[in-house]
Formats: structure tokens, sequence, C-alpha cells
């Protein structure tokens, strides 16, 4: 299976950075991933709902233009449906015994996913109420599919 993950900005940190390498090491054996950054819009201080609205347009725009056509999309929203990590495991293994190869999460910048990208979803899901800074997403994102592989194989995985 090959999981892309398509986010909005870049990644500054250090820290997450090297936390990213570690889940990418650790799910090379399980599946092949890929991380697509999308550049992020500059967004004003008091930006209108309008000024908003367009951002949200053009990163959407840039976002859809690199996912595949033939892909699985998997949103990360705030209104998406709220999943246990054996919940979203099972779906991952519903959709490998279903032939589906290839996933795409996308990831959206500090304002939120285009409307576009939110018709095109196959799945919306939510990490709950809290809100993340967008590119902590990413690393929690890996952790979770690591899971995922792990609940799917029955192999031990630390609570």
């Amino acid at each position: 299976m090959q999981i892309d993950i398509i986010a909005v900005g870049k990644i500054k940190e250090n820290y997450i950075q090297k936390g990213l390498q570690e889940y990418l090491k650790r799910l090379a054996p399980y599946t092949k991933i890929g991380i697509i950054e999308i550049s992020d819009e500059k967004t004003p201080a008091n930006a209108s709902v309008a000024e908003e609205e367009g951002i949200r347009q053009k990163e959407g725009a840039r976002v859809l233009a690199k996912a595949k056509t033939d892909s699985f999309i998997i949103t990360l929203e705030v209104d998406g449906e709220l999943l246990t990590s054996e919940t979203l495991a099972g779906k991952f293994e519903r959709l490998m015994l279903d032939g589906r190869s290839h996933l795409t999460f996308i990831i959206g910048g500090s304002i939120g996913l285009s409307d576009d990208i939110k018709r095109k979803a196959d799945l919306a899901i939510s990490f709950g109420n809290f809100t993340y800074p967008h590119q902590l997403m990413r690393l929690i994102l890996l952790e979770q599919i690591y899971r995922c592989f792990k609940i799917i194989r029955n192999e031990p995985y630390h609570k």
C-alpha cells in the first residue's frame, strides 16, 4: 500500500523533523509513505472572511493538483468523524482487502481546508476538539498510521 500525506506548509522545527523521520523509519516495513508539502499562503493578521476563503481556495487548488485521482482521500477536519485507533485500523484493513492500494491524507493549513477538498474526501476524520498546529498533525498522523499497522498485524505496541 502507498500512503501519501499532502500537507500545507513547511516543517521548520527540528524536533518535529526528527519525530517524522523516526516514524517513517518505523513504517518502512509496512508501507510506503510519501510526504508532499504544499506552500502556504500568507494570511494577514486581520484577514476578512473573503480573504481567508481565497487563501483556502489557492492552497486547495495546489493540494488537489498533487492528489492522485485513484487514491482514497482522507481529510483531517475538525468536524470529521471521531475514530478510535482500532476503528481506523479496521478501515485500513477493509480498504486493503477491497484492493485499494493508495491512500492520501490531506492536512490543511492554519485556516483549514477548502470546500473543494472537503467534497473530494472519501472520509473525513477528526483527532478531537483540541486545536493542534498543522505541522504537529503530521507527526500525530504518522504515529496513528504506525499504530494501525501494528493493530492490523496483532503486534505489540505500547499503550
